[in-house]
């Protein structure tokens, strides 16, 4: 520890900073090593929710199914891991989790074993979101635990084959990272379970396996479909000389190319779909990308010749991005193809037909067809997963996958608080960070405010009604979330001058005024009347480099000119909480921009960022809340196939910067960023494979492994009031951190309190919330998506250090008081302990009474208080006692601010429940005392059947029966009949009054209703005559068998004495 202390140059601080940075480092090396350990980790109790949502769903690049049991369903996805359903599709888990990347691009199960399953990560349609992986995985548990088994390098693997009479023997079609040159691509084979991989097939470094099929009737025999293809961060390229159909008929020992000499084009090719027919194994199809145009071909010869098919539009648009095919098992003529639709053909592939549109999501890139049962289809796309069981003719969507793959997220100050964000390709949604209504987070709750390919969602700081929300190609409008009117506001240059707008977009809203927000193309625009009018106030802030700025030429053999490759443009446009005018811009070609003077000048400040490759791209900087001129700058460089992190710090204005990123405890590139406005050391980081925390402003960073999963963190919030951190993932939804104080206190300059026996930390505010019923569906089973919901009440941390202190550790529970304003005790409780962070939760309520009950309550129960009706809002004071040992802290607690109620209000209702409940503790006296005569007369009816039978015996007896069958009678007039076969209801009763007047007055705000009072009236009424026949029985039947007693050679133990009538 020592030696690394000196390297990170700890001993040049003075000696409380010195004390201070060798807390930190023991820390996070305690923490590392006790996040494998659950049951030890003293953060614990800090947990993730997913939010959602999943109504909209992920992008799904590739599915199996056990043959065994073909409700057993495998999905994986493009960034969000490996999901598993039992049920058909109605209950999924996800059992890739905590490796090193969530991307996957083909999942393949050994069906003669299916516990063994390959995972091959990276996922192989390249698109400019697309992401990459690390290597192939096997599990041989069904998924219990994974084993890294190499091809690290490939980084995108998209097909896996496993030999169907040994399952040693697999292949990996490696198409290969986009991003640049490499030789770690082409098809691999193992021979002893992944031990080693001998690369068979190779063309050159541009050039991957695309596709990769397997004969049916001779796993020797494999055609492979290689594509030579480049990626650059402004352009995309399909098509060159490595590109072909190779066939191999001895397991990759040797090769034959096809080319035009077996009927396939002349010229170049580009992707390639493959398929070979199960039915009839001679019948092969090509779905081939050329220099001309692109078409389907058939072999009827097992591939070694081809005609033409079809050149039919309805096969496909972009192969880059979908190129498969697939045939249905049972009939070699029909094909399905993957493309911007799902298209199918009944003809082997001369005539086509669509799926609509608007039954399953666009853009398709996964397929599955039972090879017994050609009905059974299922298919993934970039909104999730669909399921049919009629071939097509209808389709189940899956909407309990939650996959969304977020750019941005954002929050504003509602209650609940609500958050925003934009998805790939499925739009920008609005939902509850946390929800008032009983049960579950769904998919009902969040609400679509515009379409495309969403980006930054920006809600208005005054009224949230409106919000800002974006698309592909710098599209941004003003919405109405009420209604949906929707203003499109997208700046022009006055001057004609062409805008360059990256296909993600910079937004900002300025922090000193309402009105006024920054647009970023090549230019930053301003608009201070919220987008009806802009001004240009910077000169490009790019490099303008015109060789870059072909993104109309872009997609080789096939144009593909969406917008995703427009380069030499703004990335982040950021103003400085602090200082008014003050902007930091990144660009995606590597320029660092600030302006003090509100654009009047910029300074460059690129040059400063010592360590960032040139060009890198800057897509996020978080401009500190604390001092002027402190900034974090996010750089990457992953899209020149460069993985380093790259984390920026200035405290003086990019005079000079520091580099917060160490490639040893940071596993991959860096997305977000950002620091806790409260305590100024705590920082978040977003990057490739999750989410890191540092307690020391960036010197050391620990990630977040413990139920948080290794995806992409694209965007950082911090709720301020709720004290939460919020974490926009791209392929795992939106999550979110409640009540992030115990950090805090953790990364504060004063560390001693960990060395209390107990600290209670600040509490966030408590709402006496109204909980509404939810919407869409009530009873939801288990195929509707349901996100984790937040607890309820006051939310109480404490931290427990016991040491070695073994007293302590007998000690079973941490006692908690709550005093209000005056001082006076309003509710106590205790809870259990660990070491470390605990939870506790107070029902925001005071000291109750307790209800009648048929039976006597144990000693343990009677040690419980009770809970009562809601305090008053207001300020409480909160004492947790640990044997000798206290801490305080205080919670503000309000009313839900929905309710239009006067505290006035509140506490009339409250003096009124203070009636009820006062009949509640009569009531609850009488029937204890009943039920102790009760267990008199069980002991005595004991006592005499164990005794010799006489004539006073059997008298006694007698008598202990009717006084036996009065007390249940008299049960009878509270409780009603026990043990009722069927539904009876008692309204006769007093619990059934008791509770209609409870339940219908905890409702009422202010002076209580008529009707309240006459039930009051009535329970009181009730209430006193019922304990009056108690009394007689007491006083007269009772007492009388006591006398009796008294006169016979049997004592009674015990008086029970007569219930005052009052």
């Amino acid at each position: 520890m020592l030696n690394r202390l000196h390297l990170l140059g700890y001993f040049s601080l003075n000696e409380k900073f010195h004390m201070k940075y060798v807390y930190l480092l023991f820390l996070s090396v305690l923490l590392s090593s006790v996040f494998a350990q659950e049951d030890k980790n003293p953060l614990r109790e800090m947990k993730f929710r997913n939010v959602g949502p999943a109504g909209m769903s992920g992008r799904v690049t590739s599915i199996d199914v056990n043959l065994k049991n073909d409700q057993e369903i495998y999905a994986g996805t493009a960034s969000g891991g490996l999901w598993r359903s039992r049920s058909g599709g109605q209950k999924w888990v996800c059992i890739f989790n905590n490796e090193a990347t969530l991307s996957i691009g083909a999942v393949k199960l050994s069906q003669k074993n299916t516990d063994v399953i390959w995972v091959g990560t990276g996922e192989g349609n390249p698109r400019n979101s697309h992401n990459s992986g690390k290597g192939i995985y096997k599990s041989i548990d069904g998924g219990v635990t994974w084993k890294l088994m190499g091809l690290e390098k490939t980084r995108n693997i998209h097909k896996i084959l496993i030999h169907p009479d040994n399952e040693n023997i697999v292949y990996a079609a490696a198409i290969g990272v986009a991003w640049g040159e490499s030789e770690n691509r082409g098809v691999y084979k193992t021979i002893d379970g992944g031990e080693t991989w001998l690369k068979i097939l190779y063309a050159n470094e541009i050039t991957g396996a695309a596709d990769l099929v397997m004969d049916p009737e001779n796993p020797n025999k494999l055609i492979v479909a290689m594509w030579e293809h480049r990626r650059w961060p402004w352009f995309f390229n399909s098509g060159g000389e490595g590109s072909g159909i190779h066939v191999t008929h001895d397991g990759g020992n040797t090769w034959e190319k096809r080319s035009d000499k077996n009927g396939l084009p002349k010229g170049n090719l580009g992707r390639v779909g493959l398929a070979i027919s199960r039915s009839n194994t001679k019948v092969v199809y090509a779905l081939v990308e050329s220099a001309k145009k692109n078409a389907l071909y058939r072999s009827n010869n097992g591939g070694l010749n081809f005609l033409k098919v079809s050149e039919n539009e309805n096969i496909g648009n972009r192969p880059f991005y979908y190129s498969d095919i697939h045939v249905s098992p049972e009939n070699e003529d029909i094909l399905y193809s993957l493309w911007t639709y799902l298209s199918k053909s009944k003809d082997g592939g001369k005539t086509w037909t669509r799926i609509p549109y608007n039954r399953i999501h666009p853009d398709h890139h996964a397929f599955w067809v039972h090879p017994q049962n050609p009905e059974y289809l299922i298919e993934g796309n970039d909104g999730g997963l669909n399921i049919s069981r009629d071939a097509g003719r209808t389709w189940r969507f899956v909407e309990n996958l939650p996959l969304a793959q977020f750019y941005h997220i954002n929050i504003d100050n509602e209650m609940p608080y609500n958050i925003y964000g934009g998805m790939q390709d499925n739009g920008s949604w609005i939902g509850p960070a946390y929800s008032w209504t009983s049960g579950a987070i769904t998919n009902a709750q969040w609400q679509e405010v515009y379409f495309g390919d969403g980006f930054d969602v920006v809600p208005d700081p005054v009224d949230v009604r409106y919000v800002y929300a974006m698309s592909q190609g710098g599209n941004v409008s003003r919405i109405d979330k009420n209604t949906g009117y929707s203003k499109s506001i997208k700046p022009r240059h006055e001057e004609g001058v062409d805008l360059r707008y990256n296909w993600n977009a910079a937004i900002a809203q300025d922090p000193f005024d309402n009105s006024t927000i920054y647009f970023g193309s090549q230019f930053v625009h301003k608009s201070e009347n919220k987008g009806n009018d802009w001004a240009v106030i910077s000169p490009d802030l790019t490099t303008n480099d015109t060789s870059k700025q072909h993104q109309l030429t872009s997609g080789g053999l096939t144009y593909d000119v969406t917008g995703a490759e427009n380069f030499t443009t703004i990335l982040t446009i950021n103003p400085s909480p602090v200082v008014k005018d003050e902007l930091w811009v990144g660009t995606d070609d590597g320029r660092l921009q600030l302006t003090k003077d509100g654009g009047e000048s910029w300074t460059d400040l690129s040059g400063k960022l010592k360590g960032m490759p040139e060009g890198a791209w800057i897509p996020f900087i978080h401009v500190s809340e604390y001092n002027k001129g402190e900034a974090f700058v996010i750089a990457n460089d992953y899209r020149r196939n460069n993985w380093e992190p790259f984390l920026f710090y200035t405290d003086n204005y990019g005079k000079s910067f520091s580099s917060l990123a160490n490639p040893d405890s940071i596993g991959s590139f860096c997305l977000s960023v950002i620091q806790d406005p409260v305590e100024e050391n705590l920082l978040f980081l977003g990057a490739d494979d999750g989410l890191y925390y540092s307690l020391d402003k960036g010197q050391i960073w620990q990630k977040w492994a413990k139920d948080f999963p290794s995806v992409q963190v694209s965007d950082l919030k911090i709720q301020e009031r709720e004290k939460d951190l919020v974490v926009g993932t791209f392929g795992r939804a939106a999550w979110v951190l409640d009540d992030i104080e115990p950090l805090r206190k953790l990364a504060s300059e004063n560390t001693d309190w960990t060395q209390n026996t107990i600290t209670l930390f600040d509490p966030p505010t408590g709402v006496i919330a109204n909980y509404k019923r939810a919407n869409g569906t009530r009873f939801a089973a288990d195929a509707i998506y349901k996100g984790d919901n937040r607890g309820t009440g006051g939310r109480l941390r404490f931290w427990i250090n016991t040491e070695s202190d073994s007293i302590l550790k007998k000690t079973k529970e941490v006692e908690f008081l709550i005093l209000n304003e005056n001082n006076d005790s309003t509710r106590s409780f205790s809870v259990k302990y660990h070491e470390g962070l605990n939870t506790a939760s107070w029902g925001l309520n005071g000291k109750g009474v307790r209800s009648p009950n048929r039976k006597t309550r144990s000693k343990k129960e009677l040690e419980k208080e009770p809970s009562g009706i809601s305090v008053i809002p207001g300020k409480y004071k909160i004492v947790a006692s640990f044997g000798e040992n206290s801490d305080t802290s205080e919670i503000e607690v309000v009313y839900d601010p929905r309710v239009d109620v006067s505290i006035e209000d509140l506490q009339k209702r409250s003096t009124f429940l203070k009636e009820v409940e006062e009949q509640t503790s009569k009531m609850n006296s009488a029937t204890s005392r009943l039920n102790k005569i009760q267990d008199n007369i069980e002991v005595l009816l004991k006592l005499v059947d164990e005794m010799e039978v006489d004539s006073s015996l059997s008298e006694i007896k007698k008598r202990l029966k009717a006084l036996n069958d009065s007390v249940v009678g008299l049960e009878k007039l509270v409780f009603g009949i026990e043990d009722v076969k069927g539904y009876f209801d008692q309204p006769e009763t007093w619990q059934y009054s008791f509770r209609e007047l409870y339940y219908g007055s905890y409702s009422n705000y202010g002076e209580p209703l008529q009707n309240q009072q006459i039930m009051l009236k009535e329970i009181k009424a009730l209430t006193f005559n019922i304990t009056a026949k108690f009394n007689r029985f007491i006083s007269d039947d009772w007492v009388g068998f006591e006398k009796y007693l008294i006169d016979n050679p049997i004592e009674l133990t015990k008086r029970i004495e007569t219930i005052e009538n009052k």
